[in-house]
């Protein structure tokens, strides 16, 4: 009997030497010891990511205002069709002007200049004797 008494006793200490194990392992101050070494090891990929996102994000808004920029440009150039179509008439106004002087400069110089006749002589100035 002695002996089951000493298992009995010996079983009640290691439940309760277990049971105090298990309650300081789930300690609020392990929980939080854990949780510190959690963060340690994780938070510098953390930064690691927050700066990779940051310069994500930096080249994305460089791309996005190229792109703005860009389409900026080809609306002012769909609005400027019209001052190109006013360059091409003037442009084809002034070289049809050009043409009209050019022809009539042309005709002007042939009714200008007479052609030379063999009847008509120059005349000859006087000649003094002596």
């Amino acid at each position: 009997m002695e002996d089951q008494e000493m298992q009995l006793k010996v079983r009640r200490v290691s439940d309760k030497f277990t049971e105090s194990m298990y309650v300081l392992a789930n300690e609020p101050s392990v929980a939080l010891y854990r949780l510190q070494e959690h963060v340690r090891r994780s938070l510098p990929e953390l930064v690691q990511h927050k700066t990779d996102m940051q310069s994500w994000e930096e080249q994305s808004q460089g791309a996005i205002y190229s792109v703005e920029y860009a389409c900026s440009a080809v609306k002012s150039m769909t609005n400027s069709s019209l001052y190109f179509k006013n360059i091409d008439g003037l442009l084809r106004q002034a070289i049809s002007m050009k043409e009209q002087i050019g022809n009539s400069q042309g005709r002007s110089l042939h009714d200008v200049t007479p052609s030379p006749s063999p009847l008509v002589s120059a005349p000859h100035a006087p000649s003094t004797s002596s």
